[in-house]
């Protein structure tokens, strides 16, 4: 078994004690586990080519994410940056030992975890693709069931900062998708408004 298989599977093994569950076309996943997948799928959708430290990165992205909880931070957007800012690190810190464990090299974990840390992302062409997919997750699996538990105007403008940071392939991708009618009618208004 190759590193990259390894350390796959101690990923995946890791997301799989995710606490929370969801259920995708009948079939019962750990959300962590079912995100970081998807999040892989779209890295090489988005780039078939992709490097090594980009594709470990996209299965390590948030890793054990529910170890740090939302609620653990106060309210409000300095709470929320503040757990963001956090959890990078630990994602990082946790894809490190696990590649170590596997035997990467110090410079692919540092690639790594300067894809997970998206440092430099506006300059970095896998960091960015690595947004696309982050985004194109959100779209395709957890963006109809925000609609139900969010304001128009809010949800307007949580769709115009996803289309922020996407570059040109992440849209095309994301206008590909199927969404529900009131969807496509939201992002119709995200994307015509001003």
């Amino acid at each position: 078994m190759k590193n990259l298989e390894k350390a796959f599977a101690l990923f995946d093994a890791y997301n799989r004690n995710s606490p929370e569950h969801l259920i995708h076309e009948g079939t019962d996943y750990p959300v962590e586990y079912f995100y970081a997948v998807k999040l892989y799928e779209w890295v090489t959708k988005l780039a078939p080519d992709a490097s090594e430290g980009l594709l470990l990165a996209s299965r390590a992205q948030h890793i054990g994410r529910w170890e740090i909880a939302r609620n653990s931070y106060p309210e409000g957007r300095v709470g929320y940056l503040k757990w963001r800012t956090d959890l990078s690190k630990f994602h990082a810190s946790k894809a490190a030992e696990i590649l170590g464990s596997v035997g990467y090299d110090s410079e692919t974990i540092e690639r790594v975890q300067q894809i997970i840390r998206k440092q430099g992302i506006k300059a970095d062409p896998e960091i960015q693709t690595m947004e696309n997919a982050l985004c194109l997750v959100f779209l395709q699996y957890q963006y109809d069931n925000l609609i139900g538990k969010t304001s128009e105007e809010k949800m307007i403008n949580i769709l115009q900062k996803t289309w922020a940071k996407m570059s040109d392939p992440g849209r095309n991708m994301a206008l590909s998708l199927h969404y529900s009618d009131e969807g496509k009618r939201l992002i119709n208004m995200a994307l015509n408004a001003g």
